[in-house]
């Protein structure tokens, strides 16, 4: 097995759900897993997005900066860059780009790692502040989120598409964030255009999920909660 084939997960999206935000890997440990991906920090502060084995951290004052070795994530995904498929493309939507991707490709059933570079006409993007004890669930912390925008504007796309049957462990379906090459804009995509640029995929052979099993609220955690694939499509999208 091939690093490249490999898709490495640190916690679960459901922990995040009642509010375990205890960062649980440093960066450090997380960056010999992978030198692309994305996740949050420590009290889900903000948003973050790793490029070339850097981890940036967009936090919910808008603002960008490059993570410490021994800051920490609850929950994050990595991989070895190394693309399956790329190509170019002009003048798409979102919505656009991800049906062209499963028309194209048989891909539905499979994990796979979803990039592009190039530039935008319009990115709107959100970030959490980080979060204070006792924590609030997710769906509530979602709701005080800072909206961004910004047209024409230069920068990487990174993210993961999550078959439906991983909801819970994932966010099923496109998960993403977006970083400017200037390092100055980023955060969760909410929403985008594409003007033009190059559209990566990296499909996956293997899921390495990683648990953060010495916490001890991750395995007193009662994590089988009902509601949680509404509560996750509430606090995603």
């Amino acid at each position: 097995m091939a690093k490249e084939d490999v898709l490495y997960q640190h916690g679960t999206l459901a922990l995040l759900v009642p509010g375990l935000y205890d960062g649980t890997m440093s960066v450090a440990d997380l960056l010999t897993h992978g030198d692309t991906g994305i996740g949050t920090a420590d009290g889900l502060d903000g948003e973050m997005v790793i490029l070339e084995g850097k981890a940036y951290q967009i936090s919910g004052a808008g603002t960008v900066r490059e993570m410490a070795p021994d800051e920490l994530t609850p929950f994050a995904n990595v991989h070895f860059d190394d693309p399956t498929n790329d190509y170019g493309r002009e003048n798409m939507t979102s919505e656009a780009l991800e049906q062209e991707i499963f028309k194209a490709h048989t891909f539905a059933n499979q994990f796979f790692a979803f990039k592009i570079h190039g530039t935008f006409g319009h990115v709107q993007t959100r970030a959490i502040d980080k979060q204070k004890k006792p924590y609030p669930p997710l769906a509530e912390a979602a709701k005080s989120q800072h909206v961004f925008e910004k047209d024409n504007v230069t920068g990487t796309l990174i993210g993961y598409y999550s078959p439906d049957l991983y909801q819970g462990t994932t966010s099923a379906g496109f998960h993403v964030h977006f970083l400017d090459d200037d390092r100055t804009f980023g955060g969760h995509i909410l929403a985008y255009n594409l003007t033009s640029g190059k559209v990566s995929l990296q499909t996956f052979s293997d899921f390495n999920l990683h648990l953060p099993v010495h916490d001890s609220h991750f395995v007193q955690a009662d994590l089988n909660d009902p509601e949680l694939d509404s509560q996750i499509k509430a606090a995603e999208h």
